[in-house]
């Protein structure tokens, strides 16, 4: 039957990957049965019926282990052969083979496990609130399409809903000012707040460590709200406001012809007011609004009004593509070979004036590109100069170590150290400094100074030195409540060299 299903697919145009997804069979095996004749796939059968092989002795055990477990795959009743019943003696294309003859005789097709899912409890009100973006190409009024950005919010106990668009990329300004206008919509504001991972709020996650960007680090400072970032492809931590994407695409948004943003929006909010947060939400059975209207009294009251003086410059952040470009405006413009760094977070700062866009990878760091504006789409900017080695991978790890380090005139000392120490390695000890400063920003200052002063010379020490910050730190007793009066003036004393000494050297328990 395989055999002949391969045929009347190769016949109708099937591709060999396609026919062997289809039929749930390897690849290779529709490339051989494929390129038998009748006589010979014949030929092949009986070969088969009448030689012996060498698994036949566990012929029984290998049915049940697919019959108890459909899923298990060539590799895994590889591994239980020897684990279970000392079989080490036999090839593991052989036991895949042979697994793929008995699915066959058995009809038992391999099923693939599916992820489960479980239906997330209901949080308390006041707890949560969700938010993410979403993009979406609308008609406009002269018959053009242009792309809109939006932004949602929505209180993940009465599922009460905030909608804000703009016709341009988000900046970190704009995500504050719209958190502003959402914890008045809402009238209060909870007590955490629920993201994706977008380069707008985040520079980098590290281990559930978040390095949130300059404007937004500020702005949760002052309101104080707890920030929970969602790992990757972890869509339950924020599937209530996912659907309020979903919802404002393919119920607002569609088929609506655009005109202006001030327009737009105050159609947004006539329909969150008729439709988003007035219909019965299928899962609570209420109406948003009525379930807001006792939500609103646990959130957070939001004291004063934001002073977005107070937030740094605002800076548009881009990510930098492999190629070594960044895309603004429609358009792509270079940076130098080798800026790009894999498994780095690659994104850079730009800035524009009227005539020019300046590429930096600090917000307030040196120019490292600079390119006239294009007018039109489409195009790719390029300074021919980013396409020569002018600027060694060496130069552009001290170029980004020294705009992370705090200390310039320390950090220029720490590299010159390194230099000299390690001239034929010295690629390598910036590499790890980069870790260093990615994987323990709040104690690499401290752990700097501690280097110098202990006169290191590697790399390694500077991060052994900031892991054993990291560990006292967590071994501190956590501050509760308000410090009692006669101990406000006690003083904690300085770290010696001892501790650093003693963990560098391996020594025990302190």
């Amino acid at each position: 039957m395989i055999y002949n299903e391969i045929h009347q697919l190769r016949d109708v145009g099937f591709s060999n990957s396609a026919i062997a997804k289809k039929l749930k069979i390897s690849r290779n095996r529709v490339i051989d049965y494929g390129n038998m004749t009748p006589e010979g796939f014949c030929e092949f059968v009986l070969s088969l019926q009448n030689r012996s092989k060498k698994l036949d002795p566990y012929h029984k055990e290998i049915v049940s282990w697919l019959k108890e477990h459909p899923d298990l795959t060539g590799a895994q009743i590889f591994d239980w052969l020897e684990e279970r019943l000392g079989v080490n003696t036999i090839a593991e294309n052989t036991v895949r083979n042979y697994v793929n003859e008995l699915r066959e005789i058995y009809h038992i097709p391999k099923q693939a496990a599916e992820r489960t899912f479980s239906a997330v409890p209901e949080l308390p009100m006041g707890q949560q609130i969700q938010v993410d973006f979403g993009q979406k190409n609308v008609l406009t009024t002269d018959g053009t399409m242009k792309r809109l950005y939006f932004i949602g919010f929505v209180l993940a106990h009465s599922r009460f809903k905030y909608v804000e668009f703009l016709d341009r990329p988000f900046r970190a300004s704009d995500l504050i000012h719209m958190h502003e206008n959402a914890f008045s919509h809402f009238g209060g504001m909870s007590r955490e707040i629920v993201y994706d991972q977008d380069r707008l709020l985040i520079v980098s996650e590290n281990s559930g460590d978040l390095i949130m960007t300059a404007e937004f680090t500020k702005y949760q400072q002052t309101r104080k709200f707890k920030v929970y970032l969602c790992r990757k492809s972890d869509p339950q931590s924020k599937g209530k406001v996912e659907q309020v994407v979903k919802y404002v695409k393919n119920n607002f948004v569609k088929n609506r012809t655009f005109d202006n943003l001030i327009d737009w929006q105050d159609a947004c909010m006539k329909w969150l007011k008729r439709t988003g947060n007035y219909k019965v939400h299928h899962n609570i059975k209420k109406r948003p609004f009525e379930v807001h209207a006792l939500e609103k009294q646990h959130l957070q009251k939001v004291s004063g009004t934001y002073i977005f003086e107070k937030v740094f410059t605002s800076s548009i952040t881009r990510d930098i593509q492999h190629d070594n470009v960044i895309r603004f405006g429609s358009n792509r413009y270079s940076v130098p070979r080798g800026t790009y760094r894999k498994g780095a977070p690659n994104i850079a700062y730009v800035q524009t004036d009227n005539n020019y866009l300046y590429i930096r990878l600090q917000e307030h760091g040196e120019v490292l590109a600079k390119h006239k504006l294009a007018k039109g789409k489409g195009e790719v900017i390029s300074d021919p100069a980013h396409r020569e080695r002018n600027q060694t991978k060496r130069d552009l790890l001290i170029q980004q170590i020294q705009g992370q380090l705090g200390d310039t005139e320390l950090s220029a000392w720490f590299i010159k150290r390194l230099t000299e120490r390690y001239p034929r390695h010295l690629i390598d000890q910036l590499e790890v400094v980069q870790s260093v400063i990615g994987n323990y920003p709040d104690y690499v200052d401290e752990a700097l100074v501690t280097f110098k002063r202990l006169e290191m010379t590697s790399a390694n020490e500077l991060r052994d030195i900031a892991i054993s910050l990291e560990l006292e730190s967590q071994k501190k007793p956590k501050k509760v409540g308000t410090i009692n009066e006669k101990y406000k003036d006690f003083v904690a004393p300085e770290r010696t060299a001892d501790i650093y000494l003693s963990v560098l050297q391996g020594g025990g328990n302190r």
